[in-house]
């Protein structure tokens, strides 16, 4: 078998991004038939090579896989919680192949998570310089007036001091004392719906996730279940993010 970069083969197997592994291989915890490996160029034979995390051995590669996974409030998007909380490592596990979230939801938030073990798309779908967008849908309290949409139209909402990006935001639903947002947003900074909202006086007391970079939500994926992203589905996340050329984009 041909020789690949050791960065690159621990993306493949579903460990991390390639970015990720060049740290764990400067902080000296990655091995190769028992002796730490530090350089990012440094090759290896994955057919004969042994390769370790923290003495633990990694596996071959896997099968790079895409899923899409409606997630239901009151689990934590991470495969581990030291305070014993609920996480989606139980859906996950059904599934054939290891795979992980790319990004996160807040333990009461449901919504549409892009599983993938490939790296390299998942670095680039997280990284902001990378635009990718979106869409929330937030019931909030009280009625939000259109000046104060504006606000979030027009990045005048700081969050911890630093301007939020202009978000897409519109009024779907209004009651006596409640409203229904939909909101599109280009970045992914911590509770940033539940913070922009609350900066404009109207607290959210349901948000889902509807739509992550232009792929919706189905309507007949009920929460905890997950399919496969369709061929096309996968073109297009990748030809987002600049992996496969924008013309061979399905969507376009």
């Amino acid at each position: 078998m041909a020789q690949v970069r050791l960065q690159k083969y621990l993306a493949e197997v579903g460990l991390c991004s390639r970015r990720k592994a060049e740290d764990l291989m400067r902080q000296g915890r990655v091995t190769v038939d028992g002796q730490v490996t530090e350089a990012p160029g440094h090759m290896i034979d994955p057919e004969t090579a042994t390769v370790a995390l923290d003495g633990q051995v990694v596996g071959p590669p896997q099968k790079l896989a895409y899923y899409m996974f409606h997630k239901p409030s009151g689990f934590l998007t991470t495969l581990d919680d030291p305070r014993g909380r609920p996480t989606v490592k139980g859906f996950l596990d059904k599934l054939p192949v290891r795979v992980y979230p790319v990004g996160r939801l807040d333990l009461d938030v449901s919504g549409l998570l892009i599983l993938t073990n490939d790296g390299q798309l998942a670095m680039r779908l997280m990284h902001p310089s990378y635009l990718v967008s979106k869409i929330y849908r937030a019931k909030v309290k009280g009625l939000p007036s259109e000046e104060k949409l504006d606000l979030l139209r027009t990045g005048q909402i700081l969050i911890l001091g630093k301007p939020a990006a202009p978000a897409k935001a519109r009024m779907l639903k209004s009651g006596p004392d409640k409203g229904q947002l939909e909101l599109t947003l280009t970045e992914g900074r911590h509770r940033q719906v539940k913070r922009m909202c609350a900066a404009i006086g109207h607290e959210v007391i349901r948000l889902k996730r509807i739509a992550y970079c232009d792929l919706p939500l189905p309507p007949d994926l009920p929460p905890g279940q997950t399919r496969k992203l369709s061929p096309s589905e996968i073109r297009h996340l990748k030809a987002q993010v600049g992996l496969v050329p924008a013309d061979s984009d399905p969507k376009k």
